[in-house]
């Protein structure tokens, strides 16, 4: 009864192992083309070469070879190409393999018909390209041997034909010199373009974190002295004044995250989506707050607002924070004022107060002078311009002038 019926574990072993079989063969086809491509270039380079070094051996006006001896030319003329997908690797090697086989091609061929072959004139170049100056005086010295055993073989003037091989020769290695020289000039102008990237994101981002913490900072310095001051005779007012000061502070951390995240070393993804930066429609609510914070505000926005990109965006709403930021911090109980015009092809933001606080700052905190200077970086990226100063009637005032190029006023947000 169990002969009538092969058990299937065998079966099934057998189709595992062809397969794996078929598998394997798969993934060495597929390395093959990967290589194939990987090393395309010298290919094409190699049949080039090949191609112009034999073309050049039966097209030469003495060409009338043996015919016992058409068939190894042919073939020498080709194998000195054979090596050339080796050279970047093994320059010298390579060399030295094309130098031998345009040697016996001079000894088994007409040697004026072949003056410098093309398998020969690649090598040096990439010696000159990839190695040392004692390399490159080698490489030289073996092509001109090369050209030295041709002309005596050849059957024309012996000090001409050097003269014009030693000439082909140091153009060859100038252009590999040259080459070289340039793609080093290419890799440290990467570099610098790098490290000058690198030098602005961290501008940037120390612009970012001076409007953020200077703002909910003093935001919430303010916050506490008043309420601290009324907790006693209004504890209704102060449980406001708290309860804005914790706002302000979850503010500030969310937008401190956020800006942060940029630092980050992996390519994990956040837990929760980051919100999208602030722009001129949270200028409202820096309105909002900082009336809170005990500075009266008078807001006045003239024109249509339009979208706007959302850098753009960022800016304004950066030299209106830190512009506010600086009344707080240095005008006591000042007055101000807040314009916002939308022109045809630009938007103009003011920011004016009385300075009815005097010129020093009456809570105490003091500044290191980057926030103008910030101000003026942002509006500057932008082609825009930034005026900032004392009033003659006293105060202060800033005037940011941002240009809206058209292809920005089809943002939808």
């Amino acid at each position: 009864m169990g002969s009538d019926h092969p058990p299937a574990l065998p079966a099934a072993a057998g189709d595992g192992t062809t397969v794996c079989r078929r598998a394997r063969r798969y993934a060495r086809t597929r390395r093959g083309v990967t290589a194939l491509s990987t090393h395309r270039d010298e290919l094409l380079l190699a049949i080039a070469s090949a191609a112009l070094d034999v073309l050049a051996y039966v097209t030469a006006e003495e060409f009338d070879p043996d015919p016992a001896s058409l068939g190894p030319g042919i073939a020498l003329a080709v194998l000195g190409s054979a090596f050339l997908p080796f050279r970047r690797r093994h320059p010298p090697a390579v060399l030295a393999a094309v130098m031998v086989v345009q040697l016996l091609f001079t000894l088994f061929t007409d040697a004026s018909a072949h003056s410098y072959g093309c398998a020969l004139m690649i090598a040096v170049y990439t010696v000159a390209r990839y190695r040392r100056p004692l390399d490159i005086g080698l490489a030289a010295a073996a092509a001109m041997t090369v050209q030295v055993v041709r002309a005596a073989r050849g059957t024309e003037a012996f000090a001409a034909t050097v003269g014009g091989t030693l000439g082909a020769t140091c153009l060859v290695i100038a252009v590999g010199v040259g080459t070289a020289a340039w793609q080093q000039q290419l890799a440290i102008n990467r570099k610098l373009l790098a490290d000058r990237a690198v030098t602005e994101e961290r501008r940037r981002i120390a612009r970012e974190l001076h409007d953020i913490v200077a703002h909910h900072i003093t935001t919430m310095y303010l916050m506490s002295g008043g309420a601290r001051a009324t907790l006693d005779r209004d504890p209704e007012t102060a449980k406001g004044a708290l309860f804005t000061l914790e706002q302000s502070g979850r503010t500030a951390l969310g937008e401190m995250r956020q800006l942060l995240g940029v630092l980050r070393s992996t390519d994990a993804p956040e837990e929760a989506p980051s919100e999208p930066q602030p722009g001129m429609r949270e200028i409202d609510r820096l309105i909002v707050e900082s009336r809170a914070a005990g500075l009266p505000i008078d807001y006045e926005e003239i024109g249509e607002r339009r979208p706007l990109s959302p850098a753009t965006g960022l800016t304004l709403y950066r030299v209106v924070q830190e512009a506010l930021t600086n009344t707080r911090k240095h005008s006591g109980d000042a007055r101000a004022c807040v314009r916002v015009r939308h022109l045809p092809d630009r938007v103009v933001v003011e920011v004016v107060d009385d300075g009815a606080g005097g010129p020093s700052s009456s809570t105490g905190i003091t500044g290191g002078g980057y926030g103008l200077m910030g101000m003026r970086e942002r509006v500057t990226l932008h082609g825009g311009t930034l005026e900032a100063g004392r009033r003659p009637e006293g105060g202060f005032r800033v005037v940011a002038d941002v240009p809206v190029p058209t292809n920005e006023r089809d943002w939808v947000g």
